[in-house]
């Protein structure tokens, strides 16, 4: 009887045990987003350590200064539970925190691509927000006036394109003008598992790409801002005062998971894969998904063939997109919510909207797919009628050159 009483004990035991360890996934999935389409595996505390919750490393260098925090939605330290954001951690622990410098999409996050975002005050935390999209997007010489360190922390996505890694060169070009440390909290670049696309020509140098790289780069931010740093391309070739936390137990071929969509229009994994791609069409009138709930997971036009495509939707206007491409017109295109993950640029989804256009003279908005190719050369031999191939081909020297470049700056424990 004994016996039997001790086994039924052990069996309910790992029966609990089972139940609380199912729960417990369960809640973690929970809160690792749940955007549509999004791969929801949860990220493990013990794998993988974002710059920001590695506080031991940076927290002694902030005691007793005023700092400012260039931050917006995405600047969190993940817990079990859910996360902190790192202001809300910085303050409980007493660090005076003077200002916010807030990037493109503003400091939470919400405001449309492109759109200015305005100065103002959070009114959660109560502190100054300075824009860096806005009427600057280098901070003044009086804006820094009041500050001894600045501590940048924000989810980059990996594509030149994308503005984040452009206010982080002007953040650097002003801490090197004003004398004040910065320091990066490293995060994992969701995209860094290859380098491929066209490289930025120096005269087309813009706020879309201010460093001649490739269109995807392979690298994290702190990685980027060593390479920024040391190969002199900040303003009269300073440099910053840089300390960078590194991301503990992760590879650049290991899968990561946003839990915190990076800017409105990137809602899950897919889009940010797919962006490389399809952020190309941001130069042209055709609509990527903006005004809809699958942004960057598809493409279509009022004016492309209706013939040639079974696939059809209506842009309205949404979070992320007041005025979306196309709005409220019946778009044909194609759905790439299937797509598997992708490990290039690819041309084929803009060289079929340009070959299904009946409207090809008013395809290409000029300027701005210059700006964001960072070559005037692809909008030619598209036009010219090259094939993905015969373009792909005219990349590889400067991939080369760069791929030289890029390894002097790569971080040893990110590599597999």
């Amino acid at each position: 009887m004994t016996c039997s009483l001790s086994k039924l004990k052990n069996t309910l035991l790992l029966f609990l045990f089972a139940l609380t360890s199912c729960a417990n996934q369960s809640k973690y999935k929970q809160q690792s987003g749940s955007n549509n389409n999004e791969d929801t595996t949860p990220i493990v505390a013990e794998e993988l350590t974002v710059g920001a919750a590695q506080t031991a490393a940076y927290f002694p260098l902030l005691k007793g200064k005023s700092i400012a925090i260039v931050a917006n939605q995405t600047s969190v330290i993940f817990k079990e539970n859910g996360y902190t954001h790192l202001i809300d951690s910085l303050l409980s622990r007493a660090i005076t925190i003077k200002k916010v410098f807030a990037p493109e999409h503003g400091f939470r996050g919400k405001v449309d691509a492109g759109k200015k975002v305005q100065d103002g005050i959070d009114a959660k935390t109560g502190l100054p927000i300075i824009s860096l999209y806005g009427a600057n997007r280098k901070p003044t010489k009086k804006q820094l006036h009041d500050i001894d360190v600045i501590l940048f922390d924000i989810q980059d996505v990996g594509v030149r394109f994308y503005t984040y890694i452009a206010t982080l060169q002007l953040v650097m070009e002003a801490c090197a003008e004003n004398n004040i440390p910065l320091i990066i909290l490293d995060r994992p670049n969701p995209n860094a598992h290859y380098v491929d696309g066209p490289t930025m020509e120096k005269q087309h140098t813009g706020f879309l790409g201010m460093t001649t790289i490739p269109l995807v780069y392979g690298m994290t931010i702190g990685e980027y801002a060593q390479m920024i740093n040391e190969e002199g391309w900040l303003n009269a070739k300073e440099k910053a005062t840089v300390t960078i936390v590194p991301v503990k137990n992760w590879k650049r071929t290991s899968s990561y998971h946003l839990p915190i969509r990076p800017s409105p229009n990137l809602p899950n994994d897919l889009a940010i894969n797919l962006y490389p791609s399809l952020g190309l069409f941001e130069g042209t009138n055709i609509n990527a998904g903006r005004g809809t709930e699958f942004q960057f997971q598809r493409y279509g036009a009022s004016f492309l063939d209706s013939i040639q495509y079974n696939f059809s939707y209506i842009p309205i206007s949404n979070f992320g997109a007041k005025y979306p491409k196309e709005q409220n017109k019946k778009c044909y295109g194609v759905d790439l919510s299937m797509t598997p993950k992708m490990s290039s640029v690819s041309l084929r989804w803009l060289l079929d909207a340009y070959k299904n256009s009946v409207k090809s003279d008013t395809f290409f908005l000029t300027a701005g797919f210059t700006k964001h190719a960072g070559t005037a050369t692809l909008q030619k031999q598209i036009e010219a009628g090259f094939t993905e191939e015969e373009i792909r081909v005219t990349w590889q020297k400067d991939i080369s050159s760069f791929l030289k470049i890029r390894e002097k700056y790569l971080f040893t424990a990110y590599n597999p």
